[in-house]
């Protein structure tokens, strides 16, 4: 008999995040529901239940607090006794949309860097920005690394970590910095945290430009291309654990303000990569 899988998925009661635990249970796997809102993701939970999927449980979190991260690793460790699946999901966007209409209208965020197009439509204070490297990065990293003693239980561990086509370094126009978060042979951890460091400090600033950042959706572009590189690190760290992100493509959720690509396909502006539409 094929041993029982079990897989974590963080900000699993909506979006993308449902879908993954809806395929996960759908193959067998017993799925841990995530959600900081402790009544959406019983809800969320008790709709997979009731459409035949009673292997996803639900577990409050909210991966900003240490001691959150701590009580889900030892109901984990408790009940089940190992993790075979950790899927970081979970993540803030770092800005404020004004006007949905006009985004909508405006092509949603397939709009590159052409900053003065979203001047009135979306708002990026410093401390959305903020909260969004906390969440995204430094917030995902220290649930990673709570799970490794579980994941390494595992016959068959993996990380998958949802990034974003915004974590490409296309959007990065400082070419030393690119050139140091692709250099995985002598990136470290610590050097990334500067790195986030320093965005913050050139945001808060006003110096995005003039240091080569990113112009529009700017924390969130950060968070995900540093995160790519902390998964890079990962993967080599623990040459067990299969460590990989995964881009699912420009999909209709809250996130997106339920925008979509426009046509059936659309080039990627960075690679003849074509990505369908969902």
């Amino acid at each position: 008999m094929e041993e029982q899988r079990y897989a974590i998925v963080t900000g699993g009661n909506r979006g993308i995040g449902l879908e993954i635990c809806r395929q996960l249970a759908l193959n067998g796997v017993y799925v841990i529901l995530i959600s900081r809102n402790q009544s959406r993701g019983e809800e969320s939970v008790e709709k997979l239940n009731v459409s035949s999927l009673s292997n996803v449980v639900f577990h409050q979190l909210d991966i900003n607090d240490p001691s959150s991260i701590a009580c889900l690793a030892e109901f984990v460790q408790t009940r089940f006794g190992k993790l075979d699946i950790l899927i970081n999901n979970a993540a803030e966007i770092g800005m404020i949309i004004h006007d949905d209409k006009e985004f909508r209208d405006g092509g949603g965020f397939v709009v590159d860097e052409k900053k003065h197009l979203l001047t009135n439509i979306i708002g990026e204070p410093y401390e959305l920005g903020e909260k969004c490297l906390k969440t995204n990065s430094y917030a995902t990293k220290t649930i990673t690394e709570s799970f490794i003693p579980l994941l390494q239980l595992s016959k068959s561990p993996r990380i998958v970590t949802v990034t974003s086509i915004y974590g490409d370094l296309y959007w990065f126009h400082n070419e030393k910095l690119k050139a140091e978060l692709q250099d995985i042979d002598n990136l470290t951890e610590e050097r990334i945290d500067e790195i986030i460091q320093w965005f913050l400090s050139d945001f808060k600033d006003g110096k995005l430009q003039k240091n080569g950042w990113p112009l529009t959706v700017s924390a969130y572009k950060v968070s995900k291309a540093v995160l790519n590189a902390y998964t890079r690190l990962m993967a080599r760290k623990y040459e067990n654990i299969l460590v990989n992100c995964l881009h699912p493509g420009y999909v209709i959720t809250d996130m997106t303000s339920h925008t979509r690509l426009i046509n059936k396909t659309q080039i990627s502006p960075f690679s003849s990569t074509i990505m369908p539409s969902t």
